[in-house]
């Protein structure tokens, strides 16, 4: 039922935006064509950014990282300002300048860094202390204008403003379970982003994932899920545009997300067009930190990261002609 209702909130903001706006900003169903065009640059060949979500969750989840940038096709990751292992991710950050490091912008399932007092809008009805839990409640309130960007800018400029005060240098960012996507979040990061200085952010909408996922039973209801929203694209590219930061063509992975493995990132690899693309990815090792999180991705984080250290990983890549780059090549 709720599925069906944030189904319908999407159709009609979409179909209100489409109303007021005269853009010509090309439509998702022409991201296949021999020319894309996002940011500041065209796309002619395969260039590819691996991401690491949750740096800073457990000290098992920032090892791995670093094993899978170290060892294996990482290229970059985004760290949570509050977060349990935090100061262990920013000393591994500082040790390793190849690895680029962005802010995973956390509004949902965690505690706010400024007073909850000023995010009315974010924080729980009961725990005033903390956000609300799950994207579902959150997407509804902002598609309904009950999500304030000045409240989303002043709780994400404090974010990034933590990394950025360890020593940190932030490359990008992006937001924990996407809740970027929608247009009142978005206002609010792209002008923390601009305020603090961040010059990319991530396009959180996958546009090629039809090749494979309705070829397996798990990825279904992820598929349809990441779907519904695709109709906030436009007013995304556009957004993005106008703030003056640079983005990649879509992304790979979130419809995978917890379900990866060598013969489904193989897939992936074939299936990824010209362009420049970000796959999303979060390797971890399960420890007792681990488990004590409400989180749904435990034993899969270990499972990616064997996917993420593999020679046939990297094997899959290089036959696509796919370049691996960071959040800093954009």
């Amino acid at each position: 039922m709720r599925r069906v209702r944030l189904k319908r909130t999407v159709l009609e903001y979409t179909r209100c935006s489409k109303e007021r706006s005269n853009s010509t900003a090309p439509r998702l169903d022409h991201l296949f064509g021999t020319i894309l065009t996002f940011g500041c640059y065209t796309a002619r060949v395969r260039r590819l950014i691996i991401n690491a979500d949750d740096f800073g969750l457990t000290a098992g989840v920032n090892r791995a990282i670093v094993e899978a940038h170290e060892r294996g096709v990482l290229t970059s990751t985004t760290l949570m300002a509050n977060s349990l292992a935090f100061d262990d991710a920013v000393q591994l950050a500082k040790g390793r300048s190849s690895l680029s490091t962005g802010c995973h912008v956390v509004l949902v399932d965690g505690k706010p860094l400024i007073d909850p007092g000023r995010l009315p809008n974010l924080v729980d009805g009961k725990d005033r202390n903390s956000f609300r839990e799950g994207i579902s409640g959150f997407a509804i309130r902002a598609l309904s204008g009950r999500i304030d960007p000045d409240q989303v800018e002043a709780e994400t400029t404090a974010q990034i403003r933590k990394l950025q005060a360890y020593g940190v240098l932030v490359s990008h960012v992006d937001s924990h379970k996407h809740t970027h996507m929608f247009p009142a979040a978005l206002q609010g990061i792209l002008r923390a982003s601009r305020t603090c200085g961040v010059t990319a952010i991530r396009n959180p909408f996958e546009v090629v994932a039809a090749n494979f996922a309705r070829l397996q039973r798990g990825l279904w209801k992820r598929y349809a899920q990441v779907k519904t929203l695709h109709g906030l694209a436009g007013y995304f590219r556009k957004a993005v545009a106008k703030a003056g930061l640079r983005t990649p063509d879509g992304t790979l992975g979130i419809v995978a997300t917890g379900h990866l493995n060598p013969d489904l990132f193989r897939n992936i690899a074939e299936n990824m067009p010209e362009g420049t693309w970000e796959f999303v990815c979060h390797p971890g090792y399960l420890d007792a930190d681990l488990r004590s999180i409400t989180t749904r991705l435990r034993e899969s984080r270990v499972e990616e990261l064997a996917v993420l250290t593999s020679a046939d990983t990297r094997t899959a890549l290089e036959k696509r002609g796919v370049q691996l780059i960071s959040y800093r090549d954009l």
